[in-house]
């Protein structure tokens, strides 16, 4: 099965603070891209890891124009994307047709990490690693015999076994293991390393003012945005708009803020089935 996937505890990408993987069985990788909203064919890179931060993508809900890109894969029998930008949940349409799903996504500013199995479009079960006592789904208790044997609920399935101190990072990587071995996932170490894998634009692209930015940075003689991917980078829309803009200083007054992107903001996730931030 090769690397599993407990190693993904506390892992993040190059943006710092978020790890956010979504997980196919019975579709290919470009498929899997598609599902979650790319264009077929439109693939661009291949990338690193590190090399996205110069896609310059806005994941910051509310402000600006908001874009997401994922670097694609198969590994262990299961299609994988890796997620950068706006928090992008789209289970409900990976898993359609009998496909399997899972999504996975940690962000350190606003935890839990949280685990979902879904499949044939509807979220079988999933739990937030360390607070596995919340349970959703369809079949919420699914896993619950895995949770017990691990030692990590009592079979009441709303008790920890351990009430005092623990480890929590070994508790999270014990909570991710059950699906580890549950469904034989796995993801390669060297994904977030030196892996390099076809980019697609999920969300902004295609941007509507593309061709319009575009000319603009041409004419001002700045590098122009990749046309297969379709994204405006947010630095480049923000220069934009502020150069094309007579009166962006009065409109900015009372709110200025600029817009941020994945090398410098956390992207925030929107909460999921009952948790609280």
């Amino acid at each position: 099965m090769g690397d599993g996937v407990q190693w993904m505890v506390g892992a993040v990408t190059s943006s710092g603070w978020m790890l956010d993987v979504h997980f196919a069985r019975g579709i290919d990788a470009e498929e899997l891209a598609v599902r979650m909203g790319a264009r077929r064919e439109a693939a661009a890179g291949p990338m690193t890891d590190a090399e996205t931060e110069d896609l310059d993508v806005d994941g910051y809900p509310g402000r600006g124009p908001g874009s997401a890109v994922v670097r694609v894969g198969e590994h262990a029998g299961w299609a994988f994307a890796v997620l950068y930008g706006r928090y992008h949940d789209r289970l409900g349409e990976v898993s359609r047709d009998g496909v399997e799903a899972v999504h996975y996504h940690h962000n350190s500013e606003h935890p839990p990490t949280t685990v979902l199995y879904a499949r044939d479009g509807r979220t079988v079960c999933g739990y937030g690693l360390g607070e596995e006592r919340v349970r959703w789904g369809e079949e919420r208790d699914r896993f619950l015999p895995d949770l017990v044997a691990a030692g990590i609920l009592n079979p009441d399935g709303d008790t920890y076994r351990e009430t005092g101190d623990y480890d929590r990072v070994e508790r999270k990587r014990l909570g991710l293991a059950v699906f580890e071995e549950r469904l034989g996932l796995s993801l390669p170490r060297t994904v977030l390393t030196e892996d390099r894998l076809p980019v697609y634009a999920v969300m902004g692209s295609p941007a509507d003012d593309f061709e319009e930015i575009s000319s603009w940075a041409g004419a001002d003689g700045r590098p122009l945005p990749d046309r297969r991917l379709g994204l405006i980078p947010a630095g480049l829309r923000r220069d934009y708009e502020r150069a094309t803009a007579p009166r962006w200083r009065e409109r900015g007054a009372h709110h200025r803020v600029a817009v941020p992107t994945l090398r410098a903001e956390a992207v925030l996730k929107a909460p999921g089935p009952g948790t609280e931030h």
